[in-house]
């Protein structure tokens, strides 16, 4: 089965574009709403991170503004939070994985947003990112409720530069067009992938 990661920094169309891999019949697993289910009541995440930050608990479940003002300029809480994280969702893609193998999948794309800053480009076969020009990715940021110019600037730091992200994927995906001929460019790179 081929691995595909696809990633993008924020603001750039890529859950849009997992969307339509999803849409087009590609198995997606998703980073983000692994962790979101590692958060949520009842989540394996709930116990440990609460242990470390229990002022992020809320109503048994992580609430993830209160996370993000203790780890946003934290470096070493972010690491800690990153070790207690990281391998529960590396357990949940594992799981998503098998069942993909085993569902008869010849396909697989894991949607990861820091797919380069932890390295996992190494773990897939092909790397698509998710990209747009500047201009149109801070509109979409900014409209986002409870983003400020600053926040978007503290998460841009934090991400590896677009123009690097372009420089080393297989595989460019341009959202800056219009949905149309954003999902014409997915169907193009799976028909490819596939052949």
């Amino acid at each position: 089965m081929m691995l595909v990661g696809l990633t993008g920094s924020i603001g750039m169309g890529k859950s849009t574009v997992a969307q339509m891999f999803r849409d087009e019949g590609a198995p997606v697993y998703d980073a983000d709403a692994a962790v979101h289910a590692l958060y949520d009541r009842g989540g394996a995440a709930v116990g440990p991170v609460g242990e470390v930050f229990p002022a992020a608990v809320v109503d048994g479940a992580i609430d993830r503004a209160k996370l993000s003002a203790f780890v946003l300029a934290d470096a070493d809480a972010l690491r800690t939070l990153e070790s207690i994280v990281h391998p529960l969702v590396g357990q949940a893609q594992l799981a998503f994985l098998e069942a993909a193998r085993a569902a008869g999948a010849t396909l697989a794309v894991l949607d990861i947003p820091l797919l380069f800053e932890k390295g996992g480009e190494k773990r897939v076969d092909k790397v698509i990112v998710v990209s747009a020009p500047h201009e149109v990715q801070r509109a979409r940021v900014l409209a986002r409720t409870g983003m400020s110019a600053e926040k978007f600037e503290a998460i841009l730091a934090k991400q590896t530069p677009d123009a690097e992200k372009r420089a080393r994927a297989d595989v460019v995906i341009d959202t800056g067009g219009s949905l149309e001929e954003t999902r014409a460019q997915v169907k193009t790179v799976l028909d490819a992938l596939k052949g």
